[in-house]
């Protein structure tokens, strides 16, 4: 459990009333004691806090680069048996220093950074002991499609931004040679994805197997900044096209070798993570953290079972708003078929996309005090990466000068309904992910470690009740974009389902595919997408309903205690003023809102 509610509420109220002058009351004069103990936690915590950081960096050379450290340019990461062994000694000293702090005695903002940090160095030693890193693919994707963003997203402004690059390019074999060792464990082991969603994970490979002058990693030497020299480019040029024919394009063609002729065909057969070596304990545990709560498998199941009931009965309500007549599923399959949902082109799709977030961002002063400095574009996903990518996501900000992404994806576009696209648009880019994140990055009195990382209890539930801010704010203007709202809550609701159902009660992949198939309007690729993605990432889906409802909830409790006098637009800033944190710790901070609101109001009537 958290520290004493109270006790937090009281701190930091106080703390807000005393910014307009307070004198000091006898028993916080007689406290010297105390007050000096809370000192030396803090300072006990923040040096931990600073150590964890550099541990950070020098095991991510690209977060290192990205936050400044030009010796780290040069630099892949590291996955040799040896190295993840010593990150593992390391982190195990740091939570034997950590449990050694008592919160109870720190102020309230290190109480709450000893939490989040605590909770993060304990993943770490969690994704070593269930060896996560036998498995570092997913059904979407893995090592070999995010490498590509060292060209996509890498700094070329001068002759060492090139020279950094070839580094890296020189250490790809290495790369992959460390990948394939682990991928091998997960073999001996039992330790796989399931076979049945790798199908076709051999094309994102193949899509980086081409001529060297169309490789995305020879992008960079395509054009150069105006001031090199011709003598400059050249060789360039020339070292371009040999680093990336003699050491990428062959580390690519070796490991779909790999996965088609050894790793695929012997991947296990099972789909649950309970199927797995102490696959039970795995999944409870990726169940905790992902929900940032105490919860069951089984509770999770209840409650989407519950949620899924709720949201069926606001769907047929909207059916029969349309006085479509026929049943709910000759409704989702006309929604499915029917051509006039569905763009004819990318551009089409795209501008669709760009027209709804600048309608967004018009939303936004309505319910926002605060908002990011940082803008965001919109770009199409990869090409490379688009047959088994999800509908969208957002790409945050890389580097003080990019800006975010909000991706779309524009593969096989007779899969892609309009009408999911108002509350696809709120979730990854504003109110949702862009806001958001860029907001937590924005929070210079946070530490790194907090203004640097994402708890995906709290940002994929602000994505998911970002959608349903659409609905305050007039954003769905007819009966169809407002079912692809409910099709999508449905599929957060679905989600707590399927993915207990798969992973903890037996349910086979085709119960999850109709599950799915029977409760929402996602078109059939999508859901199985969706499933595949579940059963290769287990426990993440259920991040944002959960989050979801919590706010929903926090926000209720608000309302009801503060009556006509409460502020939408406060409570928003209230929610996003810390960062992303636990759940827990959201319920404590918006109660202490609750009681500065009153505070304030009495003080003000």
């Amino acid at each position: 459990m958290l520290r004493h509610t109270h006790t937090v509420i009281a701190t930091v109220v106080l703390g807000l009333v005393c910014l307009g002058g307070c004198q000091t009351s006898p028993s916080t004069a007689s406290a010297p004691a105390s007050i000096t103990k809370t000192a030396s936690q803090d300072v006990l915590l923040a040096e931990l806090i600073d150590k964890e950081w550099q541990l950070r960096l020098s095991y991510n050379p690209g977060l290192a680069y990205r936050m400044g450290d030009t010796s780290a340019a040069a630099k892949l990461a590291d996955y040799s048996p040896e190295t993840l062994a010593k990150k593992h000694q390391d982190y195990q000293a740091l939570m034997l220093q950590l449990k050694q702090l008592d919160p109870e005695q720190m102020s309230n903002e290190q109480d709450i950074n000893w939490r989040i940090l605590t909770a993060q160095v304990q993943e770490q030693l969690d994704s070593y002991r269930f060896n996560m890193h036998y498995t570092p693919i997913t059904a979407e994707g893995g090592f070999h499609s995010y490498l590509p963003s060292i060209a996509r997203l890498g700094r070329f402004d001068d002759p060492q931004d090139y020279q950094d690059y070839l580094q890296r390019l020189s250490q790809v074999p290495r790369l992959f040679e460390q990948q394939t060792y682990w991928l091998n464990q997960g073999l001996v082991t039992g330790n796989t994805p399931p076979q049945v969603v790798l199908n076709g994970f051999e094309d994102s490979i193949k899509a980086y197997i081409t001529d060297v002058e169309k490789s995305a990693f020879f992008k960079p030497f395509e054009s150069y900044p105006e001031h090199f020299s011709e003598q400059q480019k050249r060789m360039f040029t020339q070292q371009g096209l040999a680093a990336v024919a003699g050491q990428v394009l062959p580390s690519y063609q070796a490991f779909y070798d790999f996965m088609t002729t050894q790793y695929i065909p012997k991947a296990r057969q099972t789909i649950a993570a309970a199927a797995m070596p102490n696959g039970k304990a795995f999944y409870e545990n990726r169940v905790r953290y992902y929900t940032t709560l105490d919860m069951t498998p089984d509770e999770v199941h209840q409650l989407g079972l519950k949620e899924v009931k709720r949201i069926r009965a606001e769907m047929d309500q909207v059916i029969a708003d349309t006085q479509f007549e026929g049943s709910f599923a000759e409704f989702l399959h006309f929604l499915r078929t029917d051509p006039q949902f569905y763009p004819k082109t990318e551009q089409e799709l795209l501008r669709y996309a760009a027209w709804l977030s600048k309608k967004a961002d018009a939303m936004l002063p309505s319910m926002f005090g605060k908002l990011p400095r940082t803008p965001y574009g919109i770009m199409e996903v990869p090409a490379e990466i688009a047959p088994k990518y999800t509908t969208g996501r957002y790409s945050g900000s890389s580097r003080p000068d990019q800006p975010g992404y909000y991706w779309v994806n524009t593969y096989a576009l007779d899969k892609r309904p309009l009408y999911e696209m108002e509350a696809l648009t709120l979730h990854e880019a504003v109110p949702g992910h862009h806001l958001q994140i860029s907001l937590n990055q924005e929070l210079d009195n946070l530490p790194n470690f907090r203004r640097y990382s994402y708890i995906s209890a709290f940002g994929e539930g602000w994505g998911l009740y970002a959608e349903y801010l659409g609905l305050e704010g007039g954003f769905y203007k007819d009966p169809y974009s407002n079912f692809g709202r409910l099709t999508y809550e449905m599929w957060r609701a679905a989600r707590l389902v399927v993915d207990t159902g798969m992973h903890y009660k037996g349910w086979t992949r085709q119960q999850a595919l109709d599950f799915m198939a029977s409760n929402t309007a996602l078109s059939m690729h999508n859901v199985t997408t969706e499933i595949d993605r579940y059963i290769s990432w287990p426990g993440q889906a259920l991040s944002y309903k959960i989050g979801e409802l919590t706010i929903k909830r926090l926000r209720a409790d608000a309302e009801a205690a503060l009556g006509t006098d409460f502020d939408i637009r406060r409570f928003h800033d209230a929610v996003l003023a810390h960062g992303s944190v636990p759940l827990q710790v959201l319920e404590l901070q918006i109660q202490a809102f609750i009681e500065a609101e009153k505070l304030r109001i009495s003080q003000q009537s």
